[in-house]
């Protein structure tokens, strides 16, 4: 468990504590940073502090492909309830998957049954 995760505001504080009780480093962006922040400085943000963004938001991955970024990488949850009580054993089960490609830089998108992994830079 090397990555340390921002949990993006689109995703619930919770997360932080089933994260942290698994044993990973995690914060909410809320905690740390402006919550009316631009998704363009949670990015930064997380390069400068070498976190992997946690995410519910597309924009994250169209960034990372648009911009040809090495970083940060994103762990991205496509669900429509994405609640920890919910996905937290399929969110866990996608780090301890993908934890060196995340850690190396990676757009890791996770569904209810399945994960993909796109490694940095995208194109």
């Amino acid at each position: 468990m090397t990555v340390k995760l921002v949990v993006d505001m689109n995703l619930s504080p919770d997360w932080v504590s089933l994260l942290k009780g698994n044993g990973w480093s995690a914060v909410h962006w809320s905690t740390v940073g402006d919550p009316r922040a631009s998704d363009a400085s949670i990015m930064e943000w997380a390069v400068a502090h070498q976190y992997v963004v946690f995410t519910h938001d597309l924009d994250f991955g169209t960034m990372l492909a648009l911009s040809h970024a090495t970083g940060p990488s994103v762990l991205q949850v496509r669900a429509a309830d994405v609640l920890p009580d919910r996905l937290g054993d399929v969110i866990l089960a996608a780090l301890r998957q993908h934890d060196t490609e995340l850690a190396s830089g990676a757009l890791v998108v996770v569904e209810e049954r399945r994960s993909r992994v796109r490694i940095l830079p995208i194109g």
